[in-house]
């Protein structure tokens, strides 16, 4: 493995653990009203997500499997960047900058997994082995 390639490994599963711990301190930064708790505890869910996913894909059966597992990752990662996007909107946070930090990390990571669903998808269709 080059050394590129291990940092490629080592950046694709810090990201995601760095963007639940974010988003922890997001939710944890916001104003406690109705609309706050609401709001948090459903980004807490789908942003504490991502990193378990990834982490079940990295034990994947099948290529198939793996393919699900990220394309779940991807799903909570669009969820999460909505409940950013109404907490920017709306101001329920203490930390706006932190939020907008955020927003645009989720947004690269949504655009990382969709890349590499759309190349894992590609492999399978090409008649690669199963790994």
């Amino acid at each position: 493995m080059t050394a590129a390639e291990m940092n490629a490994k080592y950046d694709l599963e810090e990201r995601p653990l760095d963007f639940t711990c974010g988003v922890i301190d997001v939710v944890e930064s916001l104003v406690r009203s109705r609309a706050g708790n609401h709001v948090g505890g459903q980004l807490i869910k789908s942003g504490t997500s991502p990193i378990a996913n990834y982490a079940e894909a990295q034990s994947a059966e099948s290529r198939a499997d793996f393919v699900h597992k990220l394309k779940v990752v991807l799903k909570e990662l669009r969820e999460s960047r909505v409940w950013l996007m109404v907490i920017d909107r709306k101001k329920l946070s203490n930390t706006p900058a932190r939020v907008r930090e955020m927003l645009s990390e989720c947004e690269e990571l949504i655009r990382i997994f969709r890349k590499s669903i759309d190349t894992a998808e590609r492999n399978k269709h090409a008649g690669r082995p199963e790994e």
